[in-house]
């Protein structure tokens, strides 16, 4: 108890640190520290917010017991009673809200979300299940409001997707896309099966953050740009103009075609756009070494043991391998009704992060 008063004391300091900074020119001048310093006084006000109510309940709790204590009347008395049960219990609630508040969040999940899908072991297959998560991903998105901004596709000529980059712009959407990230496992009778045989195939998505010119600088000198004419499925030619690009990163070596625009200038800002996010993402797994082995795990190979999540079409079944979770809903989820998943995979993400919280004030005390 003293010790989330001691914690709310904490976060009213820093919310009128936050309110001094939000007011210096060079704050208000900085569009990318501006926006950060106002997630985090969002969230330190929710933290206060429960706090005022947690120091409401302690003040009632308070109140009815020297009621009780001092008091001889007996309707007096059975208010009293009733209001120390009831502030009792939303105590309780209280301190567990204001646990879960207090848990460090990262910064990035407020921010939009880039999203790469390729297909991995399965051929063809494997190209049309791309295609299936990314028409997944879309509805999902349009499902909560968010916008779906295609970035590069190169498509097979079966219907599928060898590879599809896309945007997702909305409050919040990588804070619910990222635990995404793996390889994707289907088991199904492809299209192009004669037999009525079940095939197993493979996708890798890959979430990124989008990063801003703000986050990753890029200098032209380490820019190689290529131009080319766009080519369709099977090679045919799409542009009679040299609008395709591909630029290649020199430093790192990251390459990123784009030839989805009619406009050169088009496509090499969005080649641009998918080289920042990918630097950013390469920035910030150097940051923490142990996520970044476990991503490289996660998407490596595409292949079909190295899997997240498995879609078992004969038994309308969906199973994400990471918490255990099995849903037999298969039909609504490859429709965009991803909710059910996304929230477990939160809600033991948050867990654990909790557990963490507990361990270091273990540790502390």
């Amino acid at each position: 108890m003293s010790q989330l008063l001691a914690i709310i004391e904490k976060y009213e300091k820093r919310f009128d640190e936050l309110n001094q900074e939000l007011i210096q020119p060079e704050t208000l001048s900085n569009p990318s520290r501006l926006r950060v310093v106002s997630q985090e006084r969002r969230q330190v006000e929710d933290v206060l917010a429960a706090g005022k109510e947690y120091r409401d309940c302690l003040r009632g709790i308070t109140e009815a017991r020297e009621i009780l204590d001092e008091s001889s009347d007996d309707d007096l008395r059975e208010m009293a009673k009733q209001e120390l049960e009831s502030c009792s219990a939303h105590l309780q609630e209280l301190e567990e809200k204001l646990n879960l508040l207090i848990i460090p969040r990262d910064p990035h999940d407020a921010k939009n979300a880039i999203i790469e899908i390729r297909g991995g072991t399965g051929g063809d297959e494997a190209a049309i299940f791309a295609a299936d998560l990314y028409r997944m991903y879309s509805r999902y998105a349009e499902s909560l409001g968010w916008k779906v901004e295609l970035l590069s596709s190169n498509p097979t000529g079966v219907g599928g997707l060898k590879e599809v980059i896309f945007m997702v712009k909305g409050e919040g959407a990588y804070g619910r896309l990222k635990f995404e990230s793996g390889v994707h496992r289907v088991q199904r009778v492809p299209v192009t099966e004669s037999q009525g045989r079940i095939h197993t195939s493979a996708a890798t998505v890959a979430v990124l953050l989008e990063a801003e010119e703000v986050d990753i600088r890029i200098e032209e000198k380490d820019l190689k740009i290529d131009v080319y004419r766009s080519s369709g499925p099977g090679g045919q030619s799409v542009n009679t103009t040299d609008s395709a690009v591909r630029i290649t990163h020199l430093p790192t070596g990251l390459v990123v075609t784009c030839q989805d625009e009619k406009s050169q200038h088009k496509n090499k800002a969005k080649a641009l756009q998918v080289l920042r996010a990918r630097l950013l993402d390469r920035a910030i797994e150097e940051q923490n070494k142990e996520i970044a082995q476990e991503r490289k795990a996660m998407v490596s190979t595409g292949d079909r043991s190295a899997k997240i999540r498995t879609y078992n079409f004969p038994q309308s079944r969906v199973t994400d391998h990471r918490i255990g979770l099995t849903l037999h809903r298969l039909d609504s989820i490859m429709e965009g009704e991803l909710d059910g998943l996304i929230s477990a995979l939160q809600k033991d993400d948050l867990e654990k992060r909790l557990k963490a919280a507990e361990n270091m004030k273990e540790k502390a005390a």
